[in-house]
């Protein structure tokens, strides 16, 4: 049956613009390709600075304190993944209400929106906070981590988990820029936060021998940092932010619409890591060495794919802004768009991933450990092949999710989990090492297959206008 639509919102005058200061940008006019693509270029920009910014710690915990260290940090990065996956998943989500309301031009229900995303945010960053640091250790043992890196993870983890509030902080105000438009602000900030968040690296470990301690204070320490100053920025800037008490006045309904699209998007985030994690459990059995170059080649592998959700996040801000706008057409162009961008980027990383296996990895592991780089490199050529299913996962489930249809990406991350626990626990036993490799594709391919089919059957439901809740 067809989906029925309502007629898109009535626009407020003088609300809506196409990049002034203080107002954002609209994506509901112009070209869809070169919103997407000028849009996307910030955000890549502060894709790869994240990137670089979580592989600090990891080049200079490998390079100054040893394998035995990276690997302590390498085993914490599936639960440091399910924490910052639910985050990240959680603050798009709500923000996608935010792009919808802007979209529309209404003002009141854009403050509203952002009064709710704060509401939400700090409660659930409080409660992320207690069960994480509870489940520490038990999780620690459960993914059999190795006795003589036991110390080490638990420390470097759990002061991780008390920078929660400071990672929900940043992204939560970033989710909001981008839903207006802004998708330049986030990233001014991410590079300061990176640059800091080094330099505290290097002087906690070196000067203060703290350790990996030292190198998880510098990362709280500076997302906190980050996360304050674009909260402040982001008021002095947008008047349309500024929000008042009657904006925080308590409606189920409305709290329910967002939470009914950032939890399926935490959630679906938080699976795939406890694949992941799963999957750590499987990799702790080969030891440290194992542990040590699969962590390089995932910070390898991370640092190329980085694109991929990145285009995620402009799927998501177009798609919210232009529903909110009633404009199907738009949606259906920039989704066509956005897939023809991220296959052709998926061929790049594909390219660099493979050509520079060896020389990347070595930024993080030392010259004389041939077993640990020789691990690295075999899981990039395993896995770089199927780089195009990976990249197109962030365009359908991104878009799905603006559109109201959170169910589809959900079970897809449910069909990943599956997939990458089966290969796990079955792999290994054929293939050794490489079974471990072999699961995050098959994962993929899992996720990806029905994400497009799903897209495609409800895109043709969808008449002109915006679908009734």
């Amino acid at each position: 049956m067809a989906i029925t639509f309502k007629p898109a919102p009535k626009r407020v005058s003088g609300t809506g613009n196409t990049g002034s200061a203080g107002t954002g940008k609209d994506m509901t006019q112009g070209s869809p390709f070169k919103l997407i693509f000028f849009y996307s270029i910030p955000l890549l920009i502060g894709n790869l600075v994240q990137q670089l910014y979580n592989m600090a710690d990891t080049i200079i915990v490998g390079r100054l304190l040893g394998t035995a260290a990276l690997a302590a940090v390498g085993t914490t990065g599936p639960m440091n993944f399910l924490v910052l996956g639910f985050v990240t998943g959680l603050t798009a989500g709500f923000a996608v209400i935010t792009a919808q309301k802007y979209g529309a031009k209404d003002t009141v229900a854009l403050k509203r929106s952002i009064a709710m995303n704060i509401i939400l945010n700090v409660a659930f960053s409080v409660a992320m906070t207690v069960v994480a640091l509870i489940t520490t250790e038990p999780i620690l043992r459960l993914i059999n981590t190795p006795t003589e890196i036991f110390a080490d993870a638990t420390v470097y983890i759990k002061i991780i988990y008390w920078g929660i509030g400071g990672i929900v902080l940043y992204n939560g105000t970033s989710c909001i820029l981008r839903a207006l438009g802004d998708s330049k602000t986030p990233l001014y900030f991410l590079v300061a936060s990176a640059v800091l968040n080094i330099v505290l690296d290097i002087v906690f470990i070196l000067n203060f021998n703290m350790g990996v301690g030292g190198a998880a204070w510098a990362t709280v320490i500076s997302q906190t940092l980050a996360g304050l100053a674009t909260l402040i920025f982001m008021i002095v800037r947008y008047p349309l932010v500024r929000t008042t008490k009657k904006d925080y006045a308590w409606d189920s309904y409305f709290a329910w619409q967002h939470l009914k699209i950032g939890l399926p998007m935490a959630f679906q985030f938080s699976i795939t890591a406890i694949g992941v994690v799963v999957l750590q459990g499987a990799l702790n059995i080969f030891g440290a060495v194992k542990i040590a170059g699969y962590t390089a080649a995932q910070k390898v592998e991370q640092l190329t794919v980085g694109v991929a959700s990145t285009l995620g996040v402009t799927m998501a801000n177009y798609t919210g802004q232009n529903l909110g706008a009633g404009d199907l057409n738009r949606i259906k162009q920039g989704t066509n768009i956005g897939t023809l961008l991220t296959i052709s980027f998926s061929l790049v990383s594909m390219a660099i991933a493979m050509v520079f296996a060896e020389p990347l990895s070595t930024l993080f592991i030392e010259q004389g450990e041939t077993e640990v780089i020789a691990a690295s490199r075999q899981y990039l050529f395993i896995t770089a092949p199927f780089y195009p299913f990976l990249f197109v996962i962030f365009i359908y489930r991104n878009v799905l999710q603006s559109l109201g249809r959170g169910f589809m990406p959900l079970m897809a991350g449910v069909f990943e989990l599956v997939a990458r626990t089966v290969a796990a626990y079955t792999l290994p036993a054929i293939a050794e090492y490489a079974g471990i490799c072999f699961a995050g594709p098959l994962a993929w391919i899992g996720a990806a297959v029905p994400l497009f089919i799903s897209y495609t059957v409800i895109i043709k439901k969808f008449r002109c206008g915006v679908p009734q809740s």
